[in-house]
Formats: C-alpha cells, sequence, structure tokens
C-alpha cells in the first residue's frame, strides 16, 4: 500500500517587530514597562502581542495578579526569538557592507593605536563614514560576529572560527610580577624560572593562549585587564603580557622579557567572507602604518 504523501507544514510568517515586541516584554515581565520602553501604548502592546500568538498558534504569555509570565510554549521561544532578531541584524549588516552603504567602524583593543590607518582611509575616501569602537580584550571575536566593528586590530589570543586574520607583525611577552617579587630585578627570565608560580585562570574563547602551554599551576580567574593587574600587584599571580604593556603598567608592577616564550601576533580580523568594501584600504594603511611601539 502506498503511503500518503506527508503534507509541507505551511510557513509562518513572523513579523520581526512582533518579535522584538515579545522579547522586551519577556525581559520585563510587565506590560507596562515594556510598553513605555517601547514607546507604545499598553493596549496596543497587547494587541501586537495576541497577534504573534496567533501567528505561532501558541500562548507565550500568561497574566496573572502577582504579574505576567512566560509559558512553557514562550520559555521555549525565547532563546529562539533573540537569536532571530541577531541573525536578521547580521544579514541587514552583511548587506549593507557588501553595497559599501553604512560605516564603516574599525574596533581596537587596549594598546592598540590606529589612528594613522584610519586617518589613510578618510583622507582616501572623504564621503565615507569611518569610526572607532574600544573593544574589550576579551571581545574581539564577539564584536566582530555581532557587527559590532567590521575590522579589529588586536592580539591574536581568541579562536579564529568564521574569522580572517592578516598578521601585522609579532609582539614577544613579558613577565608582570610584583614589585619586590624575586624576579623582579633581573634582565630577563625563562618560562622555566617561574614554572610553578600560579598565573591567572581565563575562560572563553577570546584568551586562547594567554599563557604558555603545559602550565597547570592556575590562579584566581579573570574576567578584566584591571582584575589581572590587580592579582600580579597583590602578589596572588604573575602573568605574560605583550611587551607593549610595559609603557603603561601600574607602579607597583615590574615588566621582565621572557626569552623563550612565543611571540603574541598582532593582527587584523574580520568575518570570514564578509567583508566591508573599505576593508582592502584599511588594511594596506595599517600594514604600513601600524608597527610595534614598544622596545624591549
Amino acid at each position: 500500500m502506498t503511503p500518503s504523501p506527508v503534507s509541507p507544514v505551511p510557513p509562518v510568517d513572523l513579523e520581526l517587530r512582533l518579535v522584538r515586541y515579545f522579547t522586551v516584554v519577556a525581559e520585563e515581565l510587565h506590560f507596562g514597562r515594556a510598553a513605555d520602553a517601547l514607546h507604545l501604548a499598553q493596549p496596543s502592546l497587547s494587541r501586537q502581542i495576541r497577534r504573534l500568538e496567533q501567528q505561532l498558534g501558541a500562548r507565550l504569555l500568561d497574566r496573572t495578579p502577582r504579574g505576567t509570565r512566560l509559558t512553557e510554549a514562550g520559555e521555549v521561544f525565547l532563546p529562539q526569538a533573540r537569536d532571530l532578531l541577531r541573525t536578521a541584524g547580521r544579514a541587514a549588516a552583511s548587506a549593507r557592507s557588501a553595497a559599501g552603504q553604512g560605516p564603516f567602524t574599525v574596533g581596537y583593543t587596549t594598546h592598540q593605536i590606529v589612528t594613522p590607518a584610519v586617518r589613510e582611509v578618510r583622507r582616501r575616501h572623504p564621503e565615507a563614514d569611518v569610526r572607532t569602537l574600544h573593544v574589550d580584550w576579551s571581545e574581539p571575536r564577539a564584536a566582530l560576529l555581532d557587527h559590532r566593528v567590521d575590522v579589529v586590530v588586536t592580539r591574536f589570543l581568541f579562536i579564529s572560527d568564521d574569522l580572517d586574520i592578516t598578521v601585522l607583525y609579532d609582539e614577544p611577552r613579558v613577565l608582570l610580577v610584583p614589585l619586590g617579587h624575586r624576579l623582579a630585578d633581573q634582565e630577563s627570565v625563562t618560562l622555566a624560572d617561574f614554572a610553578d608560580e600560579p598565573l591567572p585562570r581565563f575562560t572563553g574563547a577570546d584568551r586562547a593562549g594567554a599563557n604558555p602551554p603545559g602550565h597547570t599551576n592556575l590562579g584566581a580567574l579573570v574576567d578584566t585587564l584591571e582584575d589581572k593587574l590587580e592579582l600580579v600587584a597583590s602578589g596572588e599571580v604573575v602573568s605574560l603580557a605583550p611587551a607593549g604593556f610595559r609603557g603603561s603598567l601600574r607602579p607597583d608592577i615590574a615588566a621582565v622579557p621572557i626569552e623563550d616564550a612565543d611571540p603574541v601576533q598582532v593582527v587584523l580580523a574580520t568575518r570570514a567572507g564578509d567583508r566591508h568594501n573599505l576593508f582592502p584600504t584599511f588594511r594596506r594603511a595599517a600594514e604600513t602604518h601600524l608597527v610595534p611601539a614598544y622596545a624591549v
């Protein structure tokens, strides 16, 4: 007996505007506050949410005497709604970049000076909207994939999946120790000299390679540069750092060159297959003008 053909699932035409309204209500768990945040009248917002629920065929929110809460369907839909909005935003940004429209945003992390290259791009393309944005040391990859920046100049301490990398130069590493530490007055050290010392512990994809391979004595978890420097100054850890940090350290920290540590690469990173039309100009300018600003 020939099985009956399976009917295709009819497409659901979701309006992104309604999806965004739902995410705001889900975050506030209060229609009044959500309406204020969206600059809508509360009855209008309620109608829009009901319209979204009709499109989905599921109730997403319940109003109770204690306030608004997500239904089971709402709990399931919320993270996917956020992903949908992020994907739509990225698609729009990619289209604008491919068309050469919209701003060209250059990201840079701590101690990376992009001014000469940015100035060159502005000189060659005076009609363009060229912007700069400081990116936290732990977020170069996220800033690119979230379309906050079109290119970032940073040290290569992150996973390169979905990215294209252009190496600008190698930067030696130094060891940061508190003043008074047994290694603070040395002209240089080797990895073996501090093999038993605790180093900071990092998490996430944006500090890959911050510690030397095989070093197992890890101390406190750090999320920010300031936290790391505080731990070093207090004597809880020692830490590797790029040589460019030497000129702007706290007065209670010494930086000692490391003879045998692998250098860290300073790179241009972009999204793979998604480059703004100004990127080639910026890359040439960066390769010409962005040079090491340190001496070891």
